[in-house]
């Protein structure tokens, strides 16, 4: 993850787009991509969705490394781990939403 920090603040320095890239215009330009990547799978069933073609999964890869930059560069402006946000999160999940126990739901449909 470092490193790819790294490389894309290099990326945006190299070209002057700092100035552009405020909070508000990231989380705008982060927004746009994730349409980009849902317009991908609008029209298609959820069975389709599972098989699409080469060309259809480079796309998909591309609009996926455009969110994780346009990500990545909204969570340096805060000096914040994207990777460790999401542990954070997964842990408040887990306690708002605790996992079934597997073993009391099937001595419940024994019974």
């Amino acid at each position: 993850m470092k490193q790819l920090q790294t490389e894309i603040k290099e990326f945006i320095e190299q070209r002057d787009w700092q100035r552009f890239h405020s909070p508000k215009n990231l989380a705008m330009a982060l927004s746009v991509e994730t349409a980009e990547l849902v317009e991908i799978f609008q029209w298609l069933t959820p069975a389709q969705s599972h098989n699409v073609s080469s060309d259809t999964l480079v796309h998909i890869e591309e609009e996926i490394g455009d969110i994780m930059i346009y990500l990545t560069t909204l969570a340096a402006a805060f000096d914040l781990d994207p990777v460790s946000a999401a542990h954070k999160k997964l842990i408040k999940n887990a306690e708002k939403y605790p996992a079934k126990d597997k073993d009391a739901s099937k001595e419940k449909n024994a019974d």
